[in-house]
């Protein structure tokens, strides 16, 4: 994407600079050299840009990208996870918020699908946090979110990124003032002798989170 395209994008969306900069995570500065052919326009910028001119061109608001289907594993395909790549539909990129989110609104989520929102929320570390936070708080979801998040800062810490793990980071901060009592089995039913079992073996932070679940940062196929 050229900076003109960037400076269309954000026009035919009715953005100012300044707003634009904050949805995009980048300085109002940067935005404005990027626009002006200055500095080259990071993919990651493009592609925020792409899927918010694409939910305005079609009326859809991100909890309207999530009703659009259950299918978790089709829509994480489309945001590239290389798990589910070959389901991916390109003509139909979904929005990473919304699809986060409509995994926590589950009741049951598949194992597999769980194990990618780590990856998500670290490719994605720039999408709408606050539509995010604020929805997760309406279905009670804050405690399964933490934990992903807490994963995903890992996976951070792994590769060396550490603006993404500032990023995350924050995020968590944010997430520990809404914390929950009420344990989160994750997406899973469990039976009594799972979730004792669960309780004893899970994770510091994953107790932390009041989760059930024997997930952690080794089992994460991509983590490398």
């Amino acid at each position: 994407m050229s900076g003109t395209d960037l400076r269309a994008a954000r026009e035919h969306l009715e953005l100012t600079q300044v707003q634009a900069a904050r949805r995009w995570r980048v300085s109002q500065a940067y935005l404005s050299l990027m626009e002006r052919g200055k500095r080259p326009v990071p993919n990651r910028v493009a592609r925020l840009a792409v899927r918010s001119d694409q939910r305005l061109a079609t009326g859809l608001a991100p909890d309207s990208v999530l009703r659009k289907t259950t299918d978790f594993e089709r829509q994480l395909g489309s945001l590239g996870y290389p798990g589910f790549q070959y389901l991916a539909d390109v003509r139909n990129v979904e929005n990473p918020a919304a699809v986060v989110l409509a995994t926590l609104r589950a009741r049951e989520v598949p194992a597999r699908v769980t194990e990618a929102l780590p990856w998500v929320l670290l490719t994605y570390q720039h999408l709408d946090w606050d539509w995010l936070l604020d929805q997760v708080r309406l279905v009670n979801g804050q405690n399964r979110l933490g934990f992903l998040v807490t994963l995903a800062k890992q996976l951070a810490e792994r590769q060396g990124n550490q603006t993404a793990r500032t990023e995350l980071e924050h995020v968590e901060q944010r997430l520990q003032e809404a914390r929950l009592v009420k344990e989160d089995s994750m997406g899973r039913s469990l039976t009594s002798v799972e979730r004792d079992h669960l309780r004893t073996a899970r994770s510091a932070f994953a107790a932390h989170w009041n989760v059930l679940t024997s997930l952690d940062v080794e089992q994460l196929r991509y983590a490398g």
